[in-house]
């Protein structure tokens, strides 16, 4: 009777079964990532560099890059401060309708962003609950840059939040207790100890927020009324673009903000794998 065989414990699997595993995830890689970026920046650059300049520096094109930086940079601002805030009650604070709040939060993963931009008008259209309010003060909000912002601000909610609240689940209460133990105030306590601590969580947050506000489509259109110069971001100028066959334009725009959003991504892990570099290197 033969001895049994020995489990291959510590080895490699054979070389056609690594690649029949990996095959897959690189063919469903480059369908969905490779491929559209390759024909996007292809269809940008076509006709050479100067056609992709002058659609760029179009005034429309302009003005739709300016207004989405624009409502970018307010956005993140508004969620980061609020969603940091949001994160650490959820986390180390107990209160009538938590639960609530916390489901209320991932509402923006259920709801269509069309949708949200509909319930915006009924609120703030001028004939809604707070529209015919507002109207009496002159304040618009639908169809102008408050309810744009209002809209992306809705659909970037839960970033911060989640990964904020995630990181602060994950380090604990020990090192806030000690330095309260110490004598430190809260603000104190929470410059020193827990902003430090969830700075990654943080970035990560910011990251994915400035990505979804760049690319945000739906909801953006329902309340903006995509006037050209005016409301048109440049999600809504691709897309007005496409709609007049101007298919250059329309990839042009998709370039710079896929350059930007590239930029955005690898800078992270840039910053990422230095800041790794110095934890793991040993002090002299």
């Amino acid at each position: 009777m033969s001895p049994p065989r020995k489990p291959f414990v510590g080895q490699e699997p054979p070389k056609l079964t690594k690649v029949l595993m990996i095959l897959p995830v690189v063919l469903y890689f480059t369908m969905l990532i490779l491929l559209p970026l390759g024909g996007m920046f292809w269809g940008a650059f076509e006709r050479g560099w100067s056609a992709f300049i002058q659609e760029v520096l179009k005034p429309e094109a302009l003005n739709a890059l300016k207004l989405t930086i624009l409502i970018t940079v307010i956005v993140t601002l508004i969620n980061s401060v609020l969603g940091v805030i949001l994160a650490i009650f959820l986390v180390r604070h107990s209160f009538p309708g938590k639960s609530l709040i916390n489901g209320i939060i991932d509402l923006p993963f259920a709801v269509s962003p069309v949708i949200a931009g509909f319930m915006l008008i009924v609120l703030y259209g001028p004939q809604g609950i707070f529209g015919l309010f507002l109207g009496k003060f002159d304040l618009k909000v639908v169809f102008a840059l408050p309810g744009m912002i209002i809209a992306t601000l809705f659909v970037t909610l839960p970033f911060v939040v989640r990964e904020v609240s995630l990181v602060l689940q994950e380090q604990g209460t020990e090192l806030e207790d000690a330095a309260k133990t110490l004598g430190a105030g809260e603000w104190t306590i929470f410059w020193k100890v827990t902003l430090p601590g969830i700075s990654w969580g943080l970035l990560y947050g910011i990251t994915l927020t400035v990505a979804r506000a760049l690319g945000e489509f739906g909801a953006v259109l329902v309340v903006s009324g995509n006037i050209i110069n005016s409301t048109q971001t440049a999600t809504l100028h691709i897309y007005q673009a496409y709609v007049d066959y101007n298919y250059l334009g329309a990839y042009a725009i998709s370039a710079v903000l896929g350059i930007i959003s590239i930029i955005i991504l690898v800078g992270l892990e840039m910053v990422k794998k230095k800041k790794e570099g110095n934890v793991f290197e040993p002090s002299h």
